[in-house]
């Protein structure tokens, strides 16, 4: 198949050509380093030969009028590289005919474990420890942390990467975990894990981390009315979809002292920043324009620790994303359909329906 893959880095382009070349499935790739929108699309109309399917990335915007573009050009196969399908239009996709994939797990430690970093990271202050190191200051005033063991840590979504975080909390910390879930898991009740309803685990939680994936059902479900309901100082981590945080009231949060700390490897407005060098333009122009994110970036030094989407970014991710990317490219190419698990459409039909109930 012929594969146009956008929002491209080198790094993609290592992976895709290494696990092409292993599995011998002899795809042909076009890397596109721009995201795909409603004006990008275009440059697939430019090349001499048609694509059979694209492969975008968790900012790439696949709206209702890019797909009715993709479809004119006769692309039949959206595979998006991350197994969130938020950003793409499937209601309109199902509508054209054309199958939409994803990738329904991709060694989900990565992101467990960078959810965890975070929690470390801001509670033992590591990471100005290492600055004030650095500087030759090795005084540890305002570096003191706390004992995750006995804490109350609450984990909402016990999906794949929900499960290890509470796995991780509860058997090497000795957390006392508590899960918001629509969906009990019973492994982790045998493990001693506590469900609870959404509330309760607010008003319980000196820790909240969020792993849930991004619906209407779902966005800004952290907002001022459940920030009035934490923990005073209560510590947040979000390594899920920047939109499941209100930003705005995440700041007054984080100005009153309600919210003590912020973790987050993603940010709601990311797009036009995340995964992009700004660093050389300091001198010219504030590469920043976004306030918000200035706001979250420069104005908590202190309580504040922000990474550009880089948890699912391990060896062992990149390598389960091309697969499952191939792999599904290569079943459409022969069977002229997906696997139920990678199939977002089915997903998302299955998500609607349960939500109804």
């Amino acid at each position: 198949m012929r594969i146009a893959v956008f929002s491209s880095k080198p790094y993609d382009q290592s992976s895709f050509t290494e696990c092409n070349n292993k599995l011998n499935t002899n795809h042909e790739f076009t890397f596109f380093s721009q995201l795909l929108d409603q004006q990008t699309v275009q440059v697939l109309a430019q090349h001499d030969n048609k694509f059979d399917a694209v492969c975008p990335f968790v900012n790439d915007k696949v709206t209702s009028e890019v797909i009715e573009k993709l479809n004119s050009y006769g692309v039949k196969l959206i595979v998006n590289r991350s197994a969130g399908y938020n950003n793409i239009d499937v209601e309109k996709a199902k509508e054209c005919g054309m199958q939409v994939g994803r990738v329904p797990e991709y060694s989900p430690y990565s992101v467990a474990e960078m959810a965890i970093a975070h929690m470390l990271t801001l509670n033992r202050k590591t990471h100005k420890a290492f600055q004030r190191v650095r500087e030759c200051d090795f005084s540890i005033n305002g570096l003191m942390g706390f004992d995750l063991k006995g804490k109350n840590v609450g984990i909402v979504g016990t999906g794949k990467i929900g499960q290890i975080v509470c796995k991780i909390l509860k058997c090497g910390f000795d957390c006392n975990v508590l899960c918001y879930d629509v969906f009990k898991n019973q492994d982790l009740i045998q493990l001693g894990c506590e469900y609870v309803e959404l509330d309760d685990l607010l008003a319980r939680s000196e820790i909240i981390s969020l792993h849930c994936p991004l619906f209407e059902s779902t966005k800004y479900i952290i907002n001022e009315k459940s920030i009035k309901k934490m923990k005073d100082g209560c510590m947040l981590i979000n390594t899920s979809r920047g939109a499941l945080v209100n930003t705005d009231d995440l700041i007054e949060g984080l100005k009153s002292g309600k919210v003590g700390a912020y973790g987050a490897d993603t940010y709601e407005n990311e797009a036009d920043y995340f995964y992009h060098d700004f660093s050389k333009q300091q001198d010219i122009s504030p590469p920043i324009k976004d306030e918000r994110l200035i706001q979250l970036v420069s104005g908590f030094p202190q309580n504040v620790l922000i990474t550009a989407h880089q948890a699912y970014f391990t060896k062992e991710a990149m390598c389960n994303i091309a697969e499952s990317v191939l792999r599904t490219c290569e079943k459409y190419g022969k069977e002229n359909c997906i696997g139920d698990r990678e199939n977002a459409i089915k997903d998302w039909d299955n998500m609607q329906a349960k939500q109804k109930k």
